[in-house]
């Protein structure tokens, strides 16, 4: 079947599930600028679970990998005990081949009413040389739309989208950061506008916070680990993309100061320290 088909095929589905749930489903969704009941005096907390579709820089990674880290692992720490964070990101996918394997359709499975999925791509679907990760912008955007938000919202929860984070790639003469794979930035903020959905551009916020700290700082950012600093990595290890702890952490706290100001229910959940902006 062509990916052109396959798309076709989703979108039919999609909209029969849409005209079958009824307007009722989605309506009720929380969109942008709803009010928070946790962030109101006296409102109901909100509970559910946050699950995210991701790649190698959200991940958990086992203490074999120590110290590396990725931001999906970290961000439990930034909500209150009412919200169950289940980080679904692999490494080495693309928002094409996380559906193709049944990992998005792992999630639908278990999502509810109440709950979230954080949707992160654009690093491996970049990646033009190589068939199993490779998403034109254009297959990109439907799967976004279809796939990721639609889907989800017929399952009574809500999507977030979020803009693939920066790596660290820098402008040598002025010291300032890109913004990385920004076609698919572009892309990604396009649909969310386009569909109503709830954006964090992590894009953004990770460049802003990297431009703050400077390009030798943000190697204690991501993955620059000098030969013998830890068993895990013997031999070092300069890597531009993925990060360690302490940069995991940090993405995390931007991705929940995001949340916090989206107007969503799980908006009130993030700790009092984030949303204040002082952790």
């Amino acid at each position: 079947m062509s990916r052109n088909t396959s798309v076709g095929s989703r979108r039919r589905f999609l909209i029969g599930a849409a005209g079958a749930g009824g307007a009722g489903v989605l309506g009720a969704l929380g969109l942008p600028g709803t009010a928070s009941a946790a962030g109101v005096p006296g409102g109901v907390a909100a509970t559910g679970t946050v699950y995210i579709a991701s790649d190698s820089t959200a991940q958990t990674y086992s203490s074999g990998y120590y110290p590396q880290a990725g931001w999906g692992q970290k961000l439990s720490g930034y909500f209150t005990s009412n919200i169950t964070v289940a980080n679904r990101a692999i490494g080495g996918r693309s928002s094409r081949s996380f559906i193709e394997q049944g990992r998005l359709a792992a999630i639908h499975q278990v999502i509810k009413a109440g709950d979230y999925l954080f949707v992160q791509f654009g690093h491996n679907d970049a990646t033009v040389g190589n068939a199993e990760r490779y998403t034109s912008l254009a297959d990109y955007k439907e799967y976004l739309r279809n796939d990721y938000i639609r889907a989800t919202r017929a399952r009574g929860a809500t999507p977030v989208v979020v803009t693939p984070v920066s790596r660290r790639s820098y402008n040598a003469t002025t010291g300032k950061f890109n913004v990385s794979f920004p076609a698919y930035v572009d892309a990604a903020k396009a649909v969310a506008q386009e569909e109503g959905a709830a954006l964090v551009d992590l894009a953004a916020a990770s460049r802003a916070y990297l431009d703050g700290i400077g390009v030798e700082a943000s190697k204690g950012i991501f993955l620059w680990l000098n030969a013998g600093q830890y068993p895990n990595f013997p031999g070092g290890v300069q890597d531009n993309t993925h990060f360690q702890e302490r940069g995991a952490v940090e993405m995390a706290r931007l991705v929940a100061r995001a949340v916090a100001g989206l107007g969503l229910p799980v908006s009130g959940e993030v700790v009092p320290g984030v949303r204040a902006g002082v952790r």
